[in-house]
Formats: structure tokens, sequence, C-alpha cells
């Protein structure tokens, strides 16, 4: 991290009283808890901040610290453009292409405040006054509290931010199981639960507080699962009418895509979900582990993108026809897939 940039960082906080900040549209762990606690950091060093996310996240989120102060675009669009109008400073987390805000992004765009991406995802864009880009790092939230430590914030961060910091690493490490996750990541963790945190009711609120819904879309997953062995890879499907049967949620088919990959000898893991607000559009989840790369086969293939390990995409049609088109790719990593 460029030295430069945390003194430009400090000069720009120093300037600027009203702030934005801003997830990425559907939030995950990740984008929540890091802007949760990036929110309740600058509140607490005397900041006017809002935090605006494009859409609500998923229900299992709701008890992160701040939470309740969170400003949604899409039904208080009026609201959110007086205050991004009002700004001085727009902080961008967890995403580094305004595409992935929607309508937002123009707003963000051609607003006269200053930008400071911070983010940890791959092929950053060129649309901030100030970047923090690190792709080796595992969460935002991990680049989030070496940006609070280099600014010499340390004293600042108390039980509420650290939960919020803790949500974003362990969701995004798929709970430290990524290779992305370092010894630095668990020396980070130690001082998170130094600060009172309570790891396993963390976890429990996030993988352990489902709804029948959500019950309802794992089994359906898993009893759709295929293997293909000679290729080490697994993958599921979501269908719309099921998705529609179940009573889906936003969030319901969060990690299910982890599953893929504790089979045996499966190290490539992909779900297909046909999206239900709309009919020709597929969303889909890639996983993976060692070193073969989700973000680029995402890139190329399916309109994506994300990290080495986990990288998201879509696709125009339904299940079948993304699936289909899979499975006419895949033969062509066979020797990535198993050397």
């Amino acid at each position: 991290m460029k030295i430069e940039n945390i003194k430009v960082l400090k000069t720009l906080l120093s300037e600027s009283r009203n702030l934005i900040i801003i997830p990425h549209t559907n939030p995950d762990g990740d984008a929540i808890g890091s802007c949760l606690a990036l929110s309740n950091l600058l509140k607490k060093s005397g900041h006017n901040v809002s935090l605006i996310s494009p859409n609500k996240p998923p229900h299992f989120l709701n008890w992160t610290p701040g939470f309740e102060d969170i400003l949604y675009f899409d039904s208080e669009t009026k609201n959110c453009e007086k205050k991004i109008k009002a700004s001085e400073l727009i902080f961008t987390l967890d995403f580094n292409d305004l595409n992935r805000i929607g309508e937002l992004g123009d707003i963000v765009k051609s607003s006269k405040s200053k930008k400071i991406m911070i983010d940890h995802h791959q092929n950053p864009k060129d649309y901030a006054d100030l970047t923090f880009s690190e792709p080796e790092i595992g969460s935002t939230c991990e680049l989030l509290f070496e940006i609070i430590i280099s600014m010499g914030y340390e004293d600042l961060i108390d039980q509420s931010i650290s939960k919020c910091i803790y949500l974003g690493i362990m969701t995004d490490t798929g709970s430290f199981q990524y290779s992305s996750v370092t010894s630095r990541t668990h020396q980070i963790i130690a001082q998170l639960i130094d600060k009172g945190i309570d790891q396993n009711e963390i976890h429990n609120k996030v993988y352990n507080d489902s709804s029948a819904s959500r019950l309802k879309v794992l089994g359906s997953a898993l009893s759709n699962m295929n293997q293909i062995e000679g290729l080490k890879t697994a993958y599921m499907f979501l269908k719309r009418n099921d998705l529609e049967k179940f009573d889906y949620q936003k969030g319901d088919s969060e990690g299910i895509v982890n599953y893929g990959l504790s089979l045996k000898d499966v190290i490539f893991s992909v779900i297909f979900i046909e999206d239900i607000n709309d009919s020709n559009n597929v969303k889909i989840s890639f996983r993976s582990q060692g070193d073969f790369s989700c973000n680029e086969f995402a890139g190329k293939y399916f309109n994506g993108g994300g990290h080495g390990n986990a990288a998201g995409g879509r696709n125009d049609g339904n299940a079948e026809d993304a699936i289909n088109k899979f499975l006419k790719i895949l033969p062509n990593y066979k020797e990535k897939l198993i050397k």
C-alpha cells in the first residue's frame, strides 16, 4: 500500500465533512461489513456519513452494527440523489466498476465529489480520484483494516467496528479456507477478537440462522448436483419455478456453490441460478481450489469476474442453455483441472 495514498486520504478527510459510502448491488457480507465498518469509524471521527446501498442485502446481515441507518437507492432515490449532490467525498467499497451499482453509477460519475475506491477485485476501472486496489488481499474488510491502521486510527476500532470487519473477512474467505488467507489475516482476526467480538455468534448469525426457504433451496441445489469425475468438477442448478415454489428470498442461495468443493477430488464447483425477476438471465457462481482461475473462466465466457478462487458471471437464456455452454467449454480446461 502506497504511503502517498494514505497521506492523500487523510488530507481529503480533513477537508471534507459530508461523506457518502456505497457498496455494490446485492451487497454481501464483505460489502456490508466494510461499508458499515468505515461508516461507524468516520462517524466516530466527527464526519457526516450516509451509507447508500443500491438495494437491500440479505436478511441474515441485518444484525450488523449500523445496519438500520443504511439508505436504499431503489426505494429512496430522491433522498439519495440529494445526499450525493451535497457530498464532498464518495467512497465506493468492494467493487471497482461503476456498472456494478446500476443507475446509481451514473449519479456517482456525474458528481463533483472526490471519489475513493477501496476494493480487492482484479482489473479496476479508472473512475476514482484515489484508488486502493489490492487483488491479492482476500477481502475488502482486510484491506480496510490495513488502511485504518496505516492512517493511525487503530484506537477508533471498537467492538462494533470489529464485528463488521470480521464479518467481511469471514464471508469472503469462505470461513478462512481460501488460498488468499495468510498469516496476516489471522493476525488481524486475533486483534478483532481482542476487541471483544464473539466470532461464534457472528458465524451462527450468518450461516446458522436459516429460513425454511433457504433450506429448501439448498436441498434442491444438492439434489440437482452433477459431478464430472474426469474433470474434477461439480455443478448444480436452481430453476425459477422451484425458487418461486420455495418462496425464495434474496440471499437464500448464498454459499451453496461451496458444497461442490466438499466432494472428493473436486476442485471446481459451479451453480447456475435462473433469475427470479428476469426470464432471460442466469446468475452463475464459480468456486475453485488451488490455482484454477475462476476469474479467468468467468470473464472469458460468462460476462463476469472476481478472484482466482471465487467469481461470478451471467448468461442469457435459461439454466439449461448456460449449462450446455459450460459443458462444451469445460473439456478445453482438462489439463488445468487434472494436473
